[in-house]
């Protein structure tokens, strides 16, 4: 039901008290049916069979993203209910998700490292394996890296300029973070249709699109998240003191950063020498 709000003047409970107990809510549920709905479409898609259940999946996750972020929004910007006491939950809960997906990055790597420090028969007993041409270390992989670290730094600018309360700076270098994260995966998609294997290729074609191909869905993701931000900023939602929604995109566009550099190194420089 659509409702207009004025901006919450102060960031205190709605409620009397320092915590936010949130209302019932059916977007948790829609959104698990959104996966399901993905997840067998997908596997219908990739049978031939049928594209369309992959299709509605996907509406319904992005439907549920929007609903959902809507009502973040009108809590945290325009009911008050985000008090420091509540960001402090969300502070460890980011900081929880972040190391949940170190772990996968971890799982990843070691797949990778076992498979180069102990190569087997299989791959010829050296690596990279026998037939494989790999990917020039010092063309598209390090201009992905500049590109990364340059879109750490202007997030970082953009998060300075919103404490300091000049949104029209931030907005604008927020776009920048975008465009950069936009030019990123424009290149990995380059990257990926002239790559000389597949995924299919043996232990090295698998891992490195798995822990490649997992970092581009997070560049994604974040990407997402920030283009929220850049619309939350522009139309004046963060405050110099209250502004954890854009902290959270900060926090894991720089996880993407740190993670993109082992990858470099790892993937493409170690492992391809």
């Amino acid at each position: 039901m659509a409702q207009t709000h004025a901006p919450a003047k102060a960031h205190g409970s709605a409620g009397g008290h320092d915590y936010h107990l949130v209302d019932p809510s059916p977007w948790p549920a829609v959104g698990s049916i959104g996966a399901l709905v993905t997840a067998v479409g997908a596997v219908l898609h990739m049978r031939h069979v049928t594209s369309w259940g992959l299709v509605l999946g996907i509406l319904i996750l992005i439907y549920t993203m929007y609903a959902w972020w809507k009502d973040v929004v009108r809590e945290a910007t325009f009911e008050g209910h985000h008090t420091p006491v509540v960001q402090i939950g969300m502070r460890y809960g980011m900081a929880l998700f972040i190391t949940s997906e170190v772990m996968f990055f971890v799982a990843f790597f070691w797949a990778f490292f076992d498979a180069s420090l102990f190569p087997k028969e299989a791959t010829g007993l050296i690596w990279p394996p026998k037939g494989i041409e790999v990917l020039p270390t010092w063309d598209i992989p390090f201009l992905n890296t500049l590109i990364l670290l340059t879109s750490g730094t202007t997030v970082t600018w953009a998060h300075h300029e919103i404490r300091e309360g000049r949104m029209d700076r931030a907005t604008n270098a927020l776009i920048l973070t975008v465009a950069l994260g936009v030019i990123f995966l424009a290149l990995q998609a380059y990257e990926y249709v002239h790559a000389a294997y597949t995924i299919k290729d043996g232990i090295y074609g698998s891992t490195f699109y798995m822990a490649t191909g997992f970092h581009g869905a997070h560049v994604f993701i974040g990407t997402v998240f920030l283009i929220v931000c850049t619309f939350r900023c522009h139309f004046r939602h963060f405050k110099a003191d209250h502004h954890f929604g854009f902290e959270a995109a900060a926090w894991y566009w720089h996880f993407v950063d740190v993670v993109w550099l082992f990858l470099f190194c790892a993937i493409y420089w170690w492992g391809n020498s």
